[in-house]
């Protein structure tokens, strides 16, 4: 495990390289692992140095949910674990079709009841970081001013310690930080998909985490072909390499790639210590 470090939100120290617990259920569809298999994955994630795990209540597929698991395999949680979850629009579900401004997950109810519903399932007090994740049909249309107010208020409660950001444009990003502090970002972002190039900059620039989703999908023919060649040339997984291309694009890049296997997980964890050349990078481009 890399020995590189973020401090999340300023104050809460985690390893580059973390876990996305969505995929030990299965949702919103797919295969998972069963029960025991997801438990052994988040402990030995935790023994290999792990100690920043993503998740959210709405990881729940036929009765199997993250948080539920997380709490089982792992409380009473570790001092230095961190725990980020999600609340706002969901990814499916019945109000996907509906403006931002009718979302039930958006309200000032439905956000409330998400905090709440994280805080319950996963046994703690207060939240590490709640990232507030905006639509995916209407991305960019709808201002984030009210639900991040409704989630800062929910903070002076002191159920919430960091705040963050998920879905958003580089607008939304600046917008929030106008209303309030920003730990970090969680948006589409890979060696294949690189919008996001000023964000991650912008984010860096500020001392914001910036964390990508989808980091090793979405490979186009071209980019698999130099993903293969620079994995080759190392006796790594294309994964790996494209682990190292986002730990090696900037110090503010946290991933959290997620596995229902204890080999994907060891081979991810071991990404970070895969060191890329200046000629690989320009390889890859």
């Amino acid at each position: 495990m890399t020995t590189e470090r973020w401090a999340l939100g300023g104050d809460l120290s985690v390893a580059r390289v973390g876990y996305g617990a969505m995929k030990l259920t299965g949702w919103p569809r797919g295969d998972r692992p069963d029960r025991e298999t997801a438990l052994a994955v988040l402990r030995r994630a935790v023994e290999l140095g792990v100690n920043h795990i993503d998740t959210s209540h709405y990881y729940a597929r036929d009765g199997v949910a993250a948080n539920e698991l997380i709490r089982e395999a792992l409380h009473p949680y570790p001092d230095d674990l961190v725990i980020v979850t999600k609340v706002g629009a969901l990814v499916e579900g019945a109000d996907i079709g509906l403006p931002a401004s009718e979302k039930r997950g958006l309200t000032p109810d439905g956000l409330r009841r998400g905090v709440e519903a994280n805080l319950r399932s996963l046994g703690v007090d207060r939240l590490d970081v709640v990232n507030l994740r905006m639509g995916d049909l209407d991305r960019g249309e709808t201002s984030l001013a009210g639900p991040l107010e409704t989630l800062l208020a929910l903070r002076e409660e002191g159920l919430i310690r960091h705040l963050g950001v998920s879905n958003v444009t580089a607008a939304e990003f600046a917008e929030a930080r106008a209303i309030a502090p920003i730990a970090c970002v969680q948006n589409l972002y890979n060696v294949a998909s690189r919008d996001d190039d000023p964000l991650v900059d912008a984010c860096a620039q500020a001392g914001i985490a910036y964390v990508p989703f989808f980091p090793v999908g979405g490979f186009q023919p071209v980019t698999a072909e130099r993903l293969d060649a620079v994995a080759a040339r190392h006796g790594a997984t294309v994964p790996q390499v494209a682990l190292a291309w986002l730990l090696a694009r900037s110090p503010n890049i946290l991933l959290i790639p997620g596995t229902g296997s204890l080999s994907h997980l060891e081979e991810n964890v071991a990404a970070a210590a895969l060191k890329l050349s200046e000629d690989d990078l320009a390889e890859l481009g």
